[in-house]
């Protein structure tokens, strides 16, 4: 039986680069590498050039259909299909794309969430192509990815804000690159691999679960008896139901050109995740987008149903998306890993510095970058990182910058040992950075792990604030030292400074422990436990000097995300309610009723026969009886606590009474739900459990 030749059907499905030079003439592929590579608009003709080699190339893809495929602050993406069939004289047709449906479409903006930009009878919305990341095939339709603003140019989406921030990125990473003699480089891009953690469940399963269904996660279930404490699932052998999945996964992704190259098993049962190969910010981001759309529609062929949230199951671990940051040059240079010479280890330093220092001033918003109803459900617990967000840099870099601060020489422990050049520093030995499963922040060699990003979360937000702040941190950083007269004098002490302002965000140890709780406090960091904690800060003074300084968003634009975030939290929770409410009444509590009559039958007929012996009947059927009630007190302050919430009310106070009253409901109704499952008979079960949940795939 032939293999599967891979180089043969990767990108197959993509009007990539090599497409391009094969298909465009030279004039139109230059053209559109100026648009790629520096941002210089496409011209008319050559535009008109590309649309009619584009259309070519889709129609030969089996392609009838083109969408602008686009990131609305719905979390998900979105795509409207019109056909490239014109009518061409009596009765006949054409296949036409026009320059003009290549490079702009217009959408409906106010069926999208706006956050207030737009009023609804304000419909008029505009996508706009992004010819910094490839057109595909897929499902008979040519996808164009684009970015989607307002009539009046407001980002209504999550793309515009990541591309703004590379563009200010790479206009301060160049000038301290030029600062250290390097005038080749002309771009320097933030790079991601988004590891992505999943659930694989049987549909048969999940069709019973209404909570599965309508919320993406379990919101009943008592804790089976087997979980992960075995952690004989970690890297086990993958299940041949789960393996045939994963093969087609693997061949979907590739032909759309996505370089799909880890995959394993996860932690808890059922879990599972997908490792890609690094690429640029912005092309990771649709790609990671296109992995969640594929996870789904794969996992359905094979009966099976693939669970994103990012805590579908308490008591194991729940799903993240590890987002792996680095930076390239054009050259191919990753400014985040040491070098061969004295310069390049100062530079290392200095980028490296820019991180930390960006991340202990702008704490607050890389919470609210991962901030989500889900994720709060999450983090904390099971290794996923706490909301303290910290840095682990590994022994040999904080005694690095201990021995710099100090002004002391450091001995390396390995033997390959990097100079620097600069008196004060010291050498930095090559890649001997352990790993820390509970940091928030962890560099890992050449990268920086955030590892609080939610499983279902879209990569461009947390990716545009970290392009962001380390942006400032470069501004601030070339300022200074474009004007020092002794360039080596200013950046030993600018270094030395750094981190004697900023080491309080490194640690090193247990993140999950009450010490550093308490340690955290003292040294001053955030803790903001929750969605609602860190949501109200995207709007204070310092976070939009930021943006507005760098054109990533105006002060409109952030306070329209501040609301759409806050509105979706609401809405979630507000869905988890109404939902739990179902359950409780219409499954839970018939279930629990038919139990007791049967337990009271038992013990009726044993009566009537002369047995008096029905302690164990009588016992069970107490406990329920007394769990049944507690059960039923939760569920009317619920249904009461429901019908008080006002619609009326500020985004901020609705999510405040969400979070202080439903989900507290939700959490004593649940306590006495799962106090009732552990008590009730199999055949009498309300819906299928956690065991049958975690371990309905067999093979």
């Amino acid at each position: 039986m032939k293999g599967l030749n891979i180089p043969e059907i990767f990108g197959c499905m993509v009007f990539n680069d090599k497409v391009m030079k094969e298909r465009l003439p030279k004039e139109a592929y230059d053209a559109v590498r100026l648009a790629k590579d520096e941002g210089k608009p496409l011209s008319h003709d050559a535009a008109k050039i590309v649309a009619s080699a584009m259309k070519d190339w889709a129609i030969e893809k089996g392609a009838t259909h083109f969408t602008h495929w686009f990131q609305p602050m719905t979390g998900i993406t979105a795509e409207k299909h019109d056909s490239f069939v014109e009518p061409y004289g009596d009765g006949d047709v054409i296949m036409k794309f026009s320059e003009k449906s290549l490079v702009r479409g217009e959408s409906d903006a106010s069926s999208f969430p706006s956050g207030g930009l737009r009023a609804t009878f304000e419909a008029r919305g505009y996508t706009a192509w992004d010819p910094t990341s490839y057109a595909f095939v897929k499902d008979g339709s040519l996808y164009i990815p684009t970015a989607f603003c307002s009539y009046g140019g407001e980002a209504l989406d999550k793309k515009t804000p990541l591309l703004r921030s590379m563009d200010a990125f790479n206009k301060q990473a160049l000038r301290v690159l030029r600062l250290f003699g390097n005038d080749k480089a002309k771009k320097v891009t933030p790079t991601v691999g988004a590891e992505q953690e999943y659930f694989l469940i049987d549909k048969s399963v999940y069709e019973s679960r209404l909570d599965l269904v309508h919320c993406g996660r379990t919101l009943f279930g008592a804790r089976p008896a087997k979980g992960q404490k075995l952690e004989d699932h970690y890297y086990g052998a993958i299940k041949p139901r789960v393996s045939a999945f994963m093969k087609e996964l693997d061949e979907e992704l590739w032909k759309l050109g996505v370089y799909a190259k880890t995959k394993h098993n996860e932690a808890a049962p059922a879990q599972h995740e997908l490792a890609p190969v690094y690429t640029s910010t912005n092309i990771a981001t649709d790609q990671n987008q296109l992995t969640m759309e594929l996870m789904k529609s794969v996992a359905n062929k094979h009966g099976l149903v693939c669970l994103l949230h990012e805590k579908p199951f308490a008591s194991v671990n729940g799903s993240g998306k590890h987002n792996n940051w680095s930076i390239s040059t054009d050259l191919g240079e990753n400014l985040l890993e040491p070098g061969d010479t004295p310069a390049e280890n100062a530079q290392f330093l200095l980028f490296l510095l820019a991180v930390i220092k960006a991340v202990d001033e702008h704490q607050d918003l890389l919470r609210i970058s991962v901030a989500s109803a889900g994720n709060d459900h999450r983090l904390g617990g099971y290794e996923a990182p706490p909301a303290i967000i910290s840095i682990y840099l590994g022994e040999e870099l904080d005694e690095i910058l201990r021995a710099i601060e100090a002004g002391e020489e450091y001995s390396a422990k390995e033997k390959t040992e990097l100079k620097i050049g600069v008196s004060v520093l010291p050498t930095i030995p090559k890649d001997s950075t352990d790993r820390n499963r509970t940091s928030p922040f962890a560099f890992t060699g050449n990268k920086f792990e955030f590892r609080m990003v939610g499983s279902s979360t879209n990569i461009a937000c947390p990716n545009f604030i970290i392009n962001t702040i380390v942006a400032e941190e470069l501004r601030v950083f070339a300022d200074r030292l474009e004007k020092a007269d002794d360039f080596n004098a200013e950046l030993s002490a600018l270094i030395k400074q750094t981190i004697t302002n900023h080491k309080r965000i490194i640690f090193s140890g247990n993140n999950y422990s009450k010490e550093w709780e308490k340690e955290a406090k003292r040294r001053g960091l955030l803790n903001l436990k929750t969605t609602v904690d860190a949501l109200p800060r995207y709007t204070d003074p310092k976070n939009i000097e930021l943006f507005t300084t760098h054109r990533v968003l105006s002060e409109q634009e952030i306070h329209s995300r501040m609301e759409i975030l806050l509105e979706n939290y609401c809405n979630i929770v507000s869905i988890e309610a109404l939902t739990a409410i179902d359950i409780a009444r219409k499954e839970i509590t018939p279930a629990v009723i038919d139990y007791q009559a049967f337990l009271l039958n038992e013990i009726n007929l044993k009566k009537d026969c002369g047995i008096t012996a029905c302690g164990l009947e009588s016992k069970i059927l107490n406990k329920l009886s007394e769990l049944s009630e507690k059960f039923s007190d939760a569920l009317d302050k619920l249904v009461s606590d429901v019908d008080a919430y006002d619609s009326t009310w500020s985004n901020l106070k609705k999510a405040k009474y969400c979070e202080k009253s439903l989900l507290k409901d939700m959490a004593d109704l649940r306590l006495y739900a799962d106090g009732m499952e552990m008590l009730v008979g199999k055949d009498f079960s309300a819906f299928p459990s956690y065991e049958d949940i975690l371990y309905s795939v067999k093979y």
